[in-house]
């Protein structure tokens, strides 16, 4: 099975600073992730200023974890857009999410995966988008 990560688990993932329930979650699951994610923790990466992925980070920190992410290991996959955009628009007209959300739970339903989040981006938008699309769904505390 996959679980598909948010930008805060992947960002754990790709540092090798995992939480002993990530661990737990990537020792049953292989890793996936999306395109808006992936966005979401380079452009941290980029331009950090005071955020809760990279803002405490050193820019020695962040450069390293840039790094990675240019030379993403194959044993993350991205979800591409073009495969999620229908289902998306689809996720989104019929459920309250961002587009971030709709991509996140067209990634997961594409993929039979469990969606996990930190647990400090949980919302109910997210949360009832991928309840409607009937993949487990998973908070992940750090």
């Amino acid at each position: 099975m996959v679980a598909l990560l948010d930008d805060h688990l992947l960002r754990d993932l790709l540092a090798d600073d995992l939480s002993t329930e990530l661990a737990e979650i990537l020792g049953e699951h292989e890793p996936a992730t999306t395109s808006l994610y992936l966005y979401r923790l380079s452009r941290s990466v980029v331009s950090a200023r005071g955020g809760a992925l990279t803002g405490s980070w050193s820019v020695e920190h962040r450069r390293e974890l840039g790094r990675t992410l240019l030379a993403l290991p194959e044993s993350v996959p991205v979800v591409p857009m073009r495969v999620l955009a229908y289902r998306m628009a689809e996720i989104a007209d019929a459920q309250r999410v961002s587009t971030l959300g709709a991509e996140a739970a067209a990634a997961a339903e594409h993929l039979g995966a469990a969606l996990c989040v930190w647990e400090g981006d949980d919302g109910p938008g997210i949360r009832s988008a991928v309840d409607a699309v009937g993949v487990p769904y998973r908070t992940v505390a750090r």
